[in-house]
């Protein structure tokens, strides 16, 4: 096992990580910004051909909030990603491509990046992304957890949706080299978000226990 970069780990078997994801993994971003954050690890990875990441508005708009997403875009495509645009994540569970795809990680970065809101909706609408996962999969969403968002109990939210937390780690931006944590609404919505000193990533997996999986079913 060799340190490819820092924070990039290659493994002999050639599966490379970076911190909490795999080369080998099948990945969905949803809700990008700048499209940064999905540019890092497939700066990492080498490729993204694994990958799929998306934004919620559609080009045009995307690019009119964002000068910086541009680069990254071009060096995704580059690198084989898939990317789609006005990818709703309420409802992308419905998406034609979407619904035919599992995926190891959907990670949703700082959904709370503007949207005050919308925050307690938005942390709803990812947890319902579910059933996208693959059978060990895990949904990991960037969060802080000082007032007032920690007012929204996305842990709370999650298990009533059949899914169990995981683990709750700090979020460090420096474990990510080029991510930018952008605003997410429509004003100032290039400056960078403040993380604070409590931001999180919480990792949910589908739960095993069969009262949670009965709730998953019919929920």
């Amino acid at each position: 096992m060799e340190e490819a970069a820092e924070g990039v780990v290659s493994l002999e078997s050639g599966e490379i990580w970076i911190e909490y994801y795999s080369s080998s993994h099948r990945i969905l971003l949803v809700g990008e910004g700048d499209f940064s954050f999905s540019a890092c690890l497939a700066k990492a990875f080498g490729s993204a051909k694994n990958m799929i990441a998306t934004s919620y508005d559609n080009l045009d708009k995307l690019l009119e909030k964002y000068w910086s997403a541009r680069i990254y875009l071009d060096e995704l495509k580059s690198v084989g990603c898939t990317l789609l645009h006005g990818i709703n994540v309420k409802d992308m569970h419905e998406d034609s491509f979407l619904k035919a795809q599992r995926f190891d990680r959907i990670i949703f970065n700082f959904p709370n990046a503007g949207h005050y809101s919308r925050l307690h909706e938005q942390y709803e609408e990812v947890i319902s992304a579910r059933c996208l996962l693959s059978e060990n999969g895990e949904i990991h969403v960037s969060h802080r957890d000082d007032h007032p968002y920690n007012n929204w109990e996305i842990c709370g939210s999650a298990k009533e949706r059949g899914l169990i937390q995981k683990e709750m780690v700090e979020f460090q931006k420096k474990d990510y080299t080029g991510y930018q944590n952008k605003r997410g609404d429509d004003i100032r919505s290039n400056e960078t978000f403040p993380l604070g000193n409590r931001s999180f990533n919480f990792k949910f997996s589908l739960s095993k226990d069969l009262e949670d999986i009965e709730i998953f079913r019919f929920t």
